[in-house]
């Protein structure tokens, strides 16, 4: 894997070289979500955010997101990913991801989609294939609704699916899990805004037997409160 990260760092490094000074290097931070869950005793936490360096048609990415749980990081990824435009408003993206937790970590190389479908979907579709010959397949979609100019509903869904069963992962073949969010906020600017939101999230076929074994519950209901922001 450590290949794959050296050839992602290369395929930007040349295609940046190669579109000259006429297009100059932009940067983005942006964190989608901070957040405290299942506010209470327990104080639980997640985050998912994204950076990108580059010029309009190449890009290198980093993102990351994971849940902090009773006082312990419960899982966590990075992703490094080298982002081609091929379409307005759609980019082809080709990296690295590394599961930080649980253990055992795991590397997988990465291909996906991410831009706009009809409507103003944001999608983002990737497929991750890992160790032993595992594929996963990751489906994000999210919709802004306006209901103001400060107030923004936004409604999100993400669905796992998985080639075969792993053990050691506690991840079964088939539909592995579903979340689905809904989150308003408030943009106090364009740059930050808080909000409140609920989400409910369900484990499927073998994934959710492994779940059970484990005395986890294979269906939960958060609320949640964090910040938006970006720079």
């Amino acid at each position: 894997m450590n290949n794959i990260l050296l050839w992602v760092l290369l395929l930007f490094t040349s295609n940046a070289i190669a579109m000259g000074e006429d297009d100059p290097l932009l940067t983005m931070l942006k964190i989608d979500q901070l957040e405290m869950t299942d506010m209470g005793d327990s104080n639980n936490a997640a985050w998912e955010a994204q950076a990108w360096f580059g010029q309009d048609l190449n890009k290198l990415w980093f993102k990351t997101e994971g849940e902090y749980v009773d006082g312990n990081v419960e899982e966590a990824e990075i992703q490094l990913l080298y982002s081609k435009a091929i379409a307005p408003y759609w980019d082809a993206q080709i990296g690295w991801r590394h599961d930080i937790k649980p253990k055992p970590n795991r590397d997988w190389f990465v291909l996906g989609v991410h831009g706009l479908a009809p409507y103003f979907f944001e999608t983002d579709m990737a497929l991750f294939v890992g160790k032993s010959g595992i594929v996963g397949l990751r489906s994000e979609f999210e919709y802004e609704l306006m209901l103001t100019q400060k107030w923004i509903l936004t409604p999100e869904l993400e669905a796992n699916f998985f080639s075969k069963n792993d053990q050691n992962m506690a991840l079964g073949s088939g539909l592995s899990d579903v979340s689905v969010g809904l989150r308003l906020r408030y943009e106090i600017k364009r740059e930050f805004a808080p909000y409140i939101g609920i989400e409910w999230s369900k484990r499927f076929g073998e994934t959710a037997d492994f779940a059970r074994v484990e005395g986890e519950h294979t269906a939960d209901i958060k609320w949640v409160a964090g910040i938006r922001l970006w720079f």
